[in-house]
């Protein structure tokens, strides 16, 4: 029973006409017609209904009430004369006895239209979320979330999964990003790290004996922001399974993603399982990137050998990728733009030409190609009509992939956008060399299982293989385009953990140093287990059909990192740093 109302301000229909109702919402909009005649827009989070007022005395009271504040109608339902039928209310409309303010709205004007919230700058929409929220269209994007997370959670306790939460203070651990840490008040000199994702604790709990866990985790890094990770804190689907393998991973997410996918998406469309299957080296050679989107059906073949000699400088020696693309009607000036966006993305500068109706190359650097042409059409199609771009350098591959996107997305016939493409990227590297150690170092997760174990791991020491060919059982799901998750097979072996270790220059007592729980633990016989934590919200950012992350966090941080909105990170007072033992230098202690 709704004690302030009987109705939502979506619920009533020409069938009620004639009753006596009281509705609750904000005042939208009022347009006035005369001295005693005015309509009102009420919204509710369910919906809107519109109230005509009929007399001077509630016109008037009208009159002095600002546009968002809240308000209780009472009054008779009628048919309306010039029904909407755009709105599931708009054959009906409420003539009012009664209006009464409930909480008045103290501002004249609005930092923005509600309805048009996002059309305002972000730094208004972050500052005044509040607002921003009652724009249905915002609000529907956090109702979607509601709805994903709860169909989420049905699907992995009917899988048999267990819902475990698991600590948010914790030790700092080396995962891959930075902390955020928290001083400890009564350990001067310590700190708590708020967990980068639940890692060792879920595999904690394969050893402690429980065969499924899951849970809708919070994790905290201290990263930079882009349009699919949001600064600060972000929620995962983490999961865990113990006596299990790949496939086992694979075959739940492949069981509970699509249904969710098909009914919550935008595109009602996604992969059937058993989705497709690639090689992270195969994914670079092919796509020029370990996040293909194959909605696209462009491709990358490596050129390389082909303008060894070139006269053309960019292309001598270097590595060279290219990309053919048919049928293509971009012009001149739409392939440059598009080339000059790929170079923003990828640092690399790009490079085309074409193939005219007669089949001769024209345009960009055609007349360096032309010396390879029918070598390269060996490669390539250059049939007519078709537009070759082209990568260089060090990053050509990274270009190329860049390109495949760029370019699949802007020509037409090369992207079936309407659908949720899924893939699993396989066989990760499990070493690379380090950007500034220049030393070899883990290229992933240090917790996953080599391939081959303990066996690859030796002959890498003897010098019988390099560390560099080594694979990791790791993987991760990608969908149109976008890094969903990241998983593996855990090294649950001492012995073969501490040697995955020694190759990147630590021995066993730096193991039992920073992960002293884990190591310990499986020294008490762990089952081989495995698990992945797909991103909740990159997964609804993709169902919404949205291009940044903030369109469906509630309350998000901006590219900064700052909730403007509270105000947050903040200066705190001189007392309380001193219960924390903290002392600030340098330009801080000095404002």
């Amino acid at each position: 029973m709704m004690q302030m109302r009987t109705h939502t301000c979506n619920e009533l229909r020409l069938q009620d006409a004639g009753k006596q109702v009281k509705l609750v919402g904000w005042m939208e909009n009022v347009r006035e017609v005369g001295n005693n005649f005015a309509f009102i827009v009420l919204r509710d989070f369910y919906g809107t209904t519109q109230i005509v007022v009929e007399s001077e005395e509630m016109a008037t009271l009208v009159r002095g009430v600002n546009k968002e504040s809240t308000i209780s109608v009472e009054g008779v339902v009628r048919e309306r004369s010039s029904k909407n039928p755009k709105l599931p209310t708009g054959d009906i409309e409420v003539v009012p006895e009664k209006i009464e303010v409930l909480g008045r709205c103290r501002y004249n004007s609005l930092p923005f239209e509600i309805n048009h919230s996002r059309e305002a700058d972000e730094t208004q929409r972050l500052k005044y979320r509040y607002l921003d929220l009652r724009n249905p269209a915002v609000k529907q994007n956090i109702i979607l979330r509601c709805q994903v997370v709860a169909a989420l959670r049905q699907a992995m306790t009917e899988h048999g999964f267990l819902e475990i939460t698991t600590p948010i203070l914790t030790a700092s651990s080396p995962e891959g990003a930075r902390d955020y840490l928290v001083p400890a008040r009564k350990h001067p000199g310590k700190f708590y790290a708020l967990p980068q994702a639940p890692q060792q604790f879920k595999q904690l709990l394969m050893t402690s004996g429980f065969d499924r866990y899951f849970q809708i985790a919070p994790c905290f890094r201290d990263e930079d922001a882009r349009g699919d990770r949001s600064p600060g804190e972000f929620y995962q689907l983490d999961m865990e399974m113990a006596f299990a393998v790949q496939d086992d991973v694979f075959a739940v997410l492949e069981d509970v993603l699509p249904p969710i996918f098909a009914k919550y998406g935008t595109y009602n469309v996604a992969s059937a399982a058993p989705f497709r299957r690639i090689g992270y080296n195969d994914a670079m050679a092919t796509y020029g990137s370990d996040k293909p989107d194959l909605r696209i059906d462009l491709t990358c073949k490596d050129a390389s050998a082909l303008f060894a000699d070139s006269a053309f400088e960019p292309l001598q020696g270097k590595t060279v990728k290219v990309v053919d693309i048919s049928d293509c009607t971009l012009t001149r000036k739409q392939i440059e733009k598009l080339l000059e966006d790929c170079q923003v993305q990828s640092g690399s500068k790009g490079y085309w030409f074409k193939v005219d109706e007669n089949g001769e190359l024209a345009g960009g650097i055609a007349k360096f190609v032309a010396p390879v042409k029918d070598e390269l059409g060996k490669l390539i199609s250059l049939s007519p009509n078709t537009l070759v771009v082209v990568s260089a350098g060090e990053s050509a591959v990274k270009s190329a992939g860049v390109m495949i996107k760029t370019f699949g997305a802007a020509c037409e016939g090369h992207m079936d956008k309407e659908r949720y493409e899924f893939c699993w990227i396989v066989d990760f590297p499990m070493y690379e060399i380090g950007d500034e150690s220049g030393e070899l170092e883990f290229c992933h997760n240090p917790f996953s299982m080599p391939s081959g174990g303990l066996d690859v791991l030796l002959k890498a020491e003897r010098g019988e293989i390099d560390p560099l060919s080594i694979t990791a059982d790791q993987y991760d799901l990608v969908c149109n385009g976008v890094e969903l998750s990241s998983g593996a097979v855990r090294n649950h072996d001492p012995e073969i953990m501490v040697k995955a270790f020694e190759l990147v220059r630590l021995g066993e007592e730096d193991v039992k140093k920073k992960f002293p729980a884990m190591y310990n633990a499986f020294c008490y016989g762990a089952p081989p287990h495995a698990g992945i934590a797909p991103g909740v919200d990159r997964m609804v950012m993709l169902l919404a059909g949205e291009s940044s992350i903030r369109e469906i966090i509630p309350f998000p941080m901006n590219k900064n990192a700052q909730d403007i909105m509270m105000g947050a990170p903040s200066a705190v007072e001189q007392k309380q740093l001193d219960e924390l033992h903290i002392a600030l230098v340098g330009e801080q202690e000095a404002d």
